[in-house]
């Protein structure tokens, strides 16, 4: 697990964490199977991958990431740093609407 999140992840955390979206927890750097998830809220099977540069070559391992998550029963939300960091309230509604 990693200890330093990200500043995109750090933001996004500041309004996930102590049940701010609609009540429901979430948790962060959270296992399902094999993968270790950004976040993750269990009462819903909501997966929240916060994506830096990196994952522009990595297409083809982020769909299995996605296809095992979904074949587990999550729903998987992927946002990009800097539209965490510039567009954070479009993105908390995005996140408000798949709950």
């Amino acid at each position: 697990l990693r200890k330093n999140l990200t500043d995109a992840e750090q933001t996004l955390w500041q309004q996930l964490r102590f049940r701010q979206v609609l009540g429901l927890k979430f948790r962060r750097q959270h296992p399902v199977g094999a993968y270790i998830c950004d976040f993750v809220c269990l009462e819903k099977a909501l997966v929240i991958e916060v994506d830096g540069s990196q994952h522009a070559t990595a297409v083809a391992y982020d769909k299995r990431r996605d296809d095992y998550l979904r074949a587990s029963g999550y729903q998987v939300l992927r946002f990009w740093n800097n539209e965490v960091l510039q567009n954070l309230e479009g993105v908390v509604a995005v996140i408000t609407e798949h709950l």
